[in-house]
């Protein structure tokens, strides 16, 4: 009865209604339906609260003391809706304001409430609230998180979400809508997290013998050019490894004949599988590389498109080549040691996102050598950042052009 109650103070204030008017009440005496019946019909047909108003409620019991589960089974909703409401907090007053106004749809508010950055959210709204085209939820969205890192994105996939967090990082999530994971907020945190472990895990990989290791996010097509290549070999068999295979295949071929003279038989076919599927585990030898092809090799670190790493291995620079032995007195002649395996800058190097970190640096013959060097992907980053702001910022201030 509380809207009807407030309708009859409106009627007084505007003096169409008596204060001490009588006010009909019908009492339903028939035994055709029951009080319950009544009640629920009247809750039925009633106008839903506010979802503002059901915030602010939730809000109040939320200071109270209350859980979530606990205002959820008082009000028989769920808990995803109490969280939805209270998400509403994050939204800015002035916006909150405009709604309440029936200015900002419930969808556009929801798309809001993924950043709690207020004058972020203002500022957006100054800039579509013009253009009604560009107030759809999915634009607020993509406005609001256009300098983050979607959690899909390969370098929060390599880092993590529990080790971005624990680093002190923010993830933004839509309690409205399926987010894949939301969006990683310090785009620069995360860069130096994806630093750090590619870093960890180059030194992991040098350790193992190789002359260099290079590791970025991505490199520039054609950086293995001029290089020449080594692949591994199948590692060879153990002695005890060719007893097993012998006698692996001594039995598989006594069972075999046997097999052949004589009817089916499901225990000897079992046994002539098992025995093939032992055979063949001998012939997937894992790949390895040779020690004197380590020595004057490396490799490049990156990462795959679903944030594994990708490593690509053997690459020879052509100043780690094994000199030729014709040169070798020459060599000798000019003071040269004739170590194939040291390059020109004197030092095996460990290379991160191009910079050295072993404390190698590069020398000023070989930076001449390379010519101009690809930009470093954080810059790179951060140049496609403000060129892809600076569009959008030129077509929201055109809309014809923005709707060709």
């Amino acid at each position: 009865g509380g809207r009807r109650y407030l309708a009859l103070g409106i009627l007084v204030k505007q003096k169409r209604l008596a204060k001490d008017e009588s006010i009909p009440c019908i009492v339903n005496r028939s035994g055709a339906t029951s009080a319950q019946e009544d009640s629920l019909a009247e809750n039925v047909h009633r106008e839903n609260l506010h979802p503002l108003d059901q915030f602010r409620a939730f809000k109040a019991l939320i200071d109270q003391g209350l859980d979530v589960e606990e205002i959820a089974a008082r009000f028989f909703v769920s808990a995803a809706t109490v969280k939805q409401r209270l998400r509403l907090a994050t939204v800015s007053p002035k916006l909150l304001e405009l709604y309440e106004k029936d200015e900002i749809g419930l969808e556009q508010i929801m798309a809001f409430s993924i950043s709690d950055d207020h004058t972020r959210q203002e500022q957006v709204w100054e800039r579509i609230s013009s253009n009604q085209h560009m107030q759809e939820p999915y634009y607020i969205r993509r406005l609001l998180t256009e300098t983050t890192v979607r959690a899909d994105d390969r370098r929060a996939v390599y880092v993590g979400a529990e080790a971005y967090e624990a680093a002190g990082g923010v993830i933004l999530r839509d309690l409205f809508e399926q987010d894949s994971g939301g969006w990683f907020q310090d785009a620069a945190l995360l860069e130096q997290l994806v630093f750090d472990r590619l870093k960890t895990d180059a030194e992991t990989i040098r350790a193992d013998g190789w002359k260099w290791v290079e590791a970025a996010i991505s490199f520039p097509y054609g950086h293995t050019s001029g290089m020449r290549r080594v692949y591994a070999e199948p590692a060879e068999m153990s002695t005890e490894e060719i007893s097993r295979y012998d006698t692996a295949k001594a039995e598989y071929d006594a069972l075999d004949a046997k097999y052949a003279e004589m009817e089916d038989d499901q225990e000897i076919e079992d046994k002539l599988d098992q025995l093939g599927a032992e055979l063949d585990g001998f012939g997937d030898r894992p790949q390895v590389y040779d020690t004197a092809q380590k020595a004057i090799a490396g490799v490049f670190v990156t990462l795959g498109a679903n944030g594994q790493l990708q490593v690509e291995a053997g690459f020879v620079r052509p100043e780690d080549e094994p000199r030729a032995e014709a040169n070798e007195d020459d060599d000798e002649a000019d003071g040269g040691d004739g170590d194939p395996q040291q390059s020109e800058d004197g030092a095996d190097r460990l290379v991160v996102n191009g910079r050295p970190v072993n404390g190698a640096s590069v020398g000023a013959e070989e930076v001449e050598d390379e010519g101009i060097k690809p930009l470093p992907e954080r810059l790179v980053f951060d140049l496609t950042a403000q060129k892809t702001l600076a569009l959008r910022n030129a077509l929201a201030s055109d809309a014809d052009i923005a709707f060709v």
